[in-house]
């Protein structure tokens, strides 16, 4: 068999097994997503219940770094303490390292068997969350399926003579395996892929016993990496989670580096009952992030006080840097006014939050590879996280401490907060599974069609811009201008279905694959305009510039 053949079939293998675990994590996070970021969030009270959730999360969702998004949202909002996040991280690390332990079991019996219920359970469930159940069940069974096509597909490696040299020299040059290993699990984006590719090339015996070290510690510092590239674009607070991950993960790996290049330990003896390389290097990656779990719940305030000092931006360097620096001071709840405007300043973060998302909402349909879903995702959890934190602290203060002003001005931003959490929950249900539908399917919209619905889209997005603005001035004007802008937007509707059903009947191929498509994208910016629209109500309503009824 030629080399050629050869790397396809391995490279074919390992491209199953990253559909497969992406597989089961989208089916976990649909069928169960809101109720374990809830029990996530209630978890976290505690340094061990911290890390024990993000353990279990990460072995339900097959991804640490999934997790790493997750509880870096709730720290931006002012949820989760950076110490405590932090932990929470560590636990996802050994947990999706024992995913990895469980899954080297010898568990071919069960492929048919997991592939047969997933299908069935995916084509004919009559429920929506039990087929993502059959989701999860297929995705496990494809990646039991591809590890030993992985195998398979490394047998006819031993006869070549070329890896074994490669092989040897990386047995002797540890750096250079320790920087393609990291390099490794930044393309798989998996330090659960990254392993078992290792383990079942080291079980048909291309990688010797000597190497394995270097490879796991090289996998965790490069997995280390995924999450912090992941947040850059998330508040400061929640930025310096994944960073603390890093510096005690990756950390931890160039210290187990340079100590193996003074000990030059026997491998196989360093981890008890274990005989082979395959065994090593997962045995090995389970008791690196067990140690470093343990090392973290010690280490994880005063590094987290450390990050607070060095990374803080201008004037937030205090030592309160160690949970988020939210607006919503509780020493301010005595004085409801003060206690107001800081949920006013928190509105303030929702508000950049979802203008960021409505600004990607184009890339989504035209280069939808250029878009990180997991961080549009990240930004809705950021909303909710924020809309929670805001409801939770107004509802602190007395009704009694509150005259009708403060009253109504209470009401006004629960009102807004609501609204902008419904817009990003617009985005990241309806417009984002439309975007997947049709990338699935391989279609695209018309010349025509698309300029139509990218001038809805920037008449809404300029409409997001001045919405804010008038929730931070009341400018009336600016309000009375926004409210007009449902009669433009019904406009541009009323053009878009028009000329759409004009495409139809001249029989536009593209036209016709996309008309679902269209006419929903037209009706959820619309909803979102309506939304928009209703913010300015409250300034619109004081200066009595609202009609009670538009019958007359």
């Amino acid at each position: 068999m030629s080399g050629t053949v050869i790397f396809l079939e391995l490279a074919g293998a390992v491209a199953l097994l990253l559909w497969a675990t992406r597989m089961i994590q989208t089916g976990v996070q649909r069928a169960f997503g809101h109720v374990l970021k809830d029990s996530l969030r209630q978890a976290l009270g505690s340094a061990g219940g911290a890390a024990a959730a993000g353990g279990l999360l990460a072995m339900a969702l097959q991804s640490a770094t999934a997790v790493a998004i997750i509880v870096s949202g709730f720290t931006g909002a002012g949820l989760v303490p950076v110490a405590r996040a932090i932990t929470a991280l560590l636990g996802a690390d050994l947990g999706s390292a024992l995913v990895a332990l469980i899954l080297q079991l010898d568990l071919t019996l069960l492929v048919p068997i997991l592939l047969l219920i997933g299908l069935l359970l995916f084509r004919n469930a009559g429920s929506k969350r039990w087929q993502q159940v059959g989701r999860i069940l297929l995705g496990v069974g494809l990646l039991l399926l591809a590890l030993r096509l992985i195998g398979a597909a490394a047998q006819p490696m031993r006869d070549s003579e070329l890896l074994p040299l490669i092989l040897d020299y990386l047995a002797e040059d540890w750096l250079t395996a320790f920087v393609l290993a990291a390099l490794m699990a930044l393309l798989f984006h998996s330090s659960i892929a990254s392993i078992l590719v290792i383990a079942a090339l080291a079980q048909q015996g291309l990688v010797p016993a000597a190497l394995i070290l270097p490879v796991v510690l090289g996998i965790n510092a490069g997995a280390a990496l995924i999450p912090v590239y992941l947040t850059r674009g998330m508040a400061y607070p929640a930025r310096l989670v994944p960073l603390g991950n890093l510096i005690l993960r990756g950390g931890g790996a160039l210290a187990g580096l340079v100590a193996l290049f003074f000990l030059r330990p026997d491998a196989l003896a360093l981890v008890p009952g274990i005989d082979t390389p395959a065994a090593l290097a997962v045995g090995a990656h389970v008791a690196f992030n067990g140690l470093l779990l343990i090392l973290g719940l010690v280490l994880a305030d005063p590094l987290a006080r450390g990050l607070a000092a060095v990374f803080a931006p201008g004037e937030a360097r205090t030592p309160l840097g160690e949970v988020r620096q939210t607006a919503l001071n509780d020493s301010d709840l005595a004085m409801p006014s003060v206690a107001i405007a800081n949920a006013a300043r928190e509105l303030m973060v929702i508000c950049e939050r979802v203008e960021t998302m409505m600004t990607r909402v184009p890339a989504l349909y035209r280069n939808p590879d250029k878009v990180d879903l997991t961080e549009l995702q990240g930004l809705d959890d950021e909303v909710d996280a924020i809309h929670t934190a805001i409801k939770l602290y107004l509802s602190r203060i007395p009704d009694d401490a509150l005259d009708s002003n403060e009253l109504e001005r209470v009401n006004e931003i629960l009102a807004a907060t609501i609204k902008l959490e419904q817009i990003a929950d617009i985005i990241t249900r309806n417009l984002v599974t439309k975007a997947q539908k049709k990338a699935s399917r391989r279609v695209d919209f018309s010349a025509a069609g698309w300029q139509e619905l990218s001038a809805m889209h920037a008449e809404v997005l300029a409409n997001t811009r001045r919405a804010f603005s008038v929730v931070l001035s009341g400018d009336v004007d600016l309000a009375r201008e926004l409210a007009r802008s449902k009669e433009r937007l019904r406009a541009l509707e009323q053009e878009s279905e028009m000329r759409h059903l004009e495409r139809l009947r001249a029989g536009d191929p593209r036209s016709r694959e996309t008309s679902t498509l269209h006419m929903d994208i037209v009706r959820d910016l619309k909803e979102i305009n309506s939304l928009l629209v209703s913010l300015t109500y409250p300034v619109l309503d004081r200066e009595g510039m609202l009609r009670r009824s538009r019958l007359v």
